[in-house]
């Protein structure tokens, strides 16, 4: 028999009769021992302080967006991150102004050595044309995890995702990790608003998901500018899709909302502040919906 592992000690003490007993314990301690040495701590874990991690490399995702690659602090370590939260970024101007600004991570949350943020660049952002003139090796600064919503599987019979533009990214890691749980029976429904077909984000691994979960999932493109192969809707995302595609108001749905403030505004109103709601309006509110069931991201 083999005593238990002391949480508050990190030797382990076999207690064993016999040379063949001593030896397996032995055995089986220095294993204990190396697992318990071995375990790598998250790289983020909701402690006050900024980590500087290196960018490892750089992919066009639309005319100005990129998808960053940034690697983290060991090959085997995880972000650390629960399912729809971000990061805070920051970089110090040359004035010694510190620019900070939130993105969500478009990788598996368990994806370890590194995580993808995709990014479109902003003519009026700060933090986003900054991003975006980083090279392979240049360090930017990370701080998180900020938690958004407490996801809890199977909570919703099903749920409505409405964005626009770069506002995909945290509808895109909830749609993924919800379909990808086989525990996770919650039905999903994006409707994904843009100008043009060239300015559809993430759109390949979107039709991936749908097209692996198509009892799941479904998803609706709307273009301000569709061509001619576009399948989907043409204009924005209106009051009367709304009421036509989506579940009724109830206690078994709910509504996540991302977007640029036109669609915010239109769809369900902005937030009043980055940790503050606001009070529900737009088509939502028209539609009989309650605040408690819209999160606007």
């Amino acid at each position: 028999m083999l005593s238990r592992i002391s949480r508050g000690n990190s030797k382990y003490i076999p207690i064993a009769f016999g040379a063949a007993a001593v030896a397996c314990s032995a055995f089986y301690a220095t294993r204990a021992g190396s697992t318990i040495r071995n375990e790598t701590k998250p790289a983020f874990t909701g402690e006050d302080k900024w980590i500087d991690l290196k960018l490892a490399k750089v992919e066009d995702e639309s005319h100005d967006t990129k998808k960053f690659t940034f690697e983290l602090q060991s090959p085997d370590q995880e972000l650390g991150l629960t399912l729809c939260s971000a990061l805070l970024t920051k970089y110090v101007t040359e004035k010694g102004n510190n620019v900070i600004r939130p993105y969500t991570p478009t990788s598996e949350l368990d994806k370890k050595g590194e995580f993808n943020l995709v990014i479109k660049r902003y003519p009026e952002g700060k933090m986003s044309k900054h991003i975006h003139s980083l090279k392979p090796s240049d360090t930017l600064s990370f701080k998180g995890p900020i938690k958004k919503f407490q996801w809890q599987p199977n909570a919703f019979d099903s749920i409505t995702l409405i964005g626009g533009g770069s506002g995909i990214t945290p509808l895109y890691q909830l749609l993924r990790s919800v379909s990808e749980n086989p525990e996770d029976k919650t039905k999903v429904k994006l409707f994904y608003g843009n100008k043009t077909p060239g300015d559809i984000l993430l759109k390949k691994e979107l039709d991936s998901l749908q097209e692996k979960h198509p009892d799941q999932v479904k998803i609706t493109y709307f273009l301000d500018k569709p061509d001619g192969d576009f399948k989907g809707e043409k204009g924005f995302i209106s009051r009367e899709f709304i009421a036509a595609n989506a579940p009724k108001p109830s206690e078994k749905t709910h509504f996540f909302v991302c977007g640029p403030p036109p669609l915010m505004e239109s769809i369900s109103g902005n937030k009043k502040s980055p940790a503050e709601q606001g009070e529900l309006k737009g088509a939502l509110k028209d539609l009989g919906y309650r605040e408690e069931q819209v999160f606007k991201f």
